[in-house]
């Protein structure tokens, strides 16, 4: 494990505390000029809002979900939603600052989350959808051991709480892991 990229991180949960401060995260790390700074812009393909206030609120208080917050230094640096679905957990809204995308820290944080939902939950897959046109996304995930299953959702075109697409091809792609 990179120890500099783990170095002074602290894992927990999110709280309502937290709520606009993780918005403020996913939307940099996804949309605007802000999340050119990282590798993991949508920017190219969608504008507007990736989230907001009311859907990260709603990951925090449901009972089968749990947005696990991590900061350094006291600040919220990155985050991902875990969602509890049977034998398998969601795995979605990842997002780390820009500003320390490339550093390990993301595999850091997927490696914490898959030993939490095993040990919390007994998970033995993760899910995650990933739009399939992100193929350098999709192939880091594979690097983790993520595989591509063919299977795709169609994207909520129209429904800017997603997004508003600027492109025509964009569909969701599952990713599985087997958990060990």
């Amino acid at each position: 494990m990179d120890t500099a990229a783990t170095e002074g991180l602290t894992f927990r949960d999110a709280t309502d505390a937290d709520v606009d401060d993780l918005v403020a995260l996913v939307e940099s790390a996804y949309r605007g000029d802000s999340s050119r700074a990282g590798w993991t812009t949508e920017a190219d393909i969608l504008e507007g809002q990736r989230t907001d206030r009311e859907g990260v609120l709603q990951v925090v208080k449901s009972p089968d979900s749990r947005l696990l917050t991590v900061e350094r230094d006291g600040a919220i640096v990155a985050c991902c939603q875990l969602e509890h679905r049977g034998t398998h957990a969601y795995f979605g809204m990842f997002a780390v600052s820009p500003k320390l995308q490339g550093g390990g820290l993301g595999k850091v944080i997927i490696a914490e989350a898959e030993r939490t939902v095993r040990e919390t939950w007994g998970a033995t897959e993760m899910h995650m959808t990933v739009i399939s046109v992100r193929e350098d996304l999709i192939a880091w995930y594979e690097r983790r051991g993520y595989r591509r299953t063919g299977k795709m959702t169609p994207f909520p075109y129209g429904d800017e709480r997603f997004g508003v697409p600027q492109r025509d091809d964009l569909r969701f792609e599952l990713l599985v892991k087997e958990l060990a």
